[in-house]
């Protein structure tokens, strides 16, 4: 029923060189069935930008 999620202590992205092209991504995010947003559902991992508290 439930899919794996991950977390920022689960990843490590490490920089390179890549051919996708920036406004060819697609951050559209599906929050249930018939539910989509057309804009990132993301955080910064930055506590000056999510706030700490």
């Amino acid at each position: 029923m439930f899919r794996e999620g991950l977390t920022f202590d689960d990843v490590l992205l490490v920089p390179g060189y890549s051919e996708v092209i920036p406004k060819d991504i697609d951050t559209s995010t599906r929050v249930a069935v018939g539910i989509d947003l057309q804009i990132p559902f993301l955080s910064a991992a930055m506590d000056t930008v999510t706030e700490s508290e």
